[in-house]
């Protein structure tokens, strides 16, 4: 059974960092492409970074430059560094995976992922 937990949310000020992990358990991590999305209260789910098997990754234009998402497979952890945080980065934070099995690019739309965390909520004051 795969497991993504999420850990590492909490309420900084503005222009702060905040680095988010992601512990996967049940599948093969190392071959499986991941992904970071966030969700706003009335707001749909977006995609902010993701990254694929060998560390190819992408980022959404909103944090590029900012944010850098990386990966351990020897530990299985998938991790969200934020820097120079806005209050617009508040939101609930995702970890995703897709498929493993086969080899995927870096997306980050929601509806390619089929394994999803519960989520960590940052808060970012002004």
């Amino acid at each position: 059974q795969v497991q993504l937990v999420e850990s590492g949310g909490g309420s900084v000020q503005a222009g702060g960092s905040l680095r988010l992990s992601c512990a996967a358990s049940g599948y093969t991590y190392s071959h499986v492409s991941m992904g970071w999305f966030r969700q706003a209260p009335g707001r749909e789910r977006e995609g902010v970074a993701a990254i694929d098997s060998p560390g190819l990754t992408t980022y959404a234009d909103s944090v590029k430059g900012r944010f850098t998402i990386s990966r351990d497979n020897a530990e299985n952890i998938l991790y969200l560094q934020m820097n120079s945080l806005k209050p617009e980065d508040t939101a609930q934070y995702y970890c995703a995976g897709r498929n493993d099995g086969v080899y995927y690019t870096p997306s980050l739309a929601a509806y390619d992922y089929r394994y999803w965390g519960q989520g960590t909520q940052v808060t970012v004051s002004s």
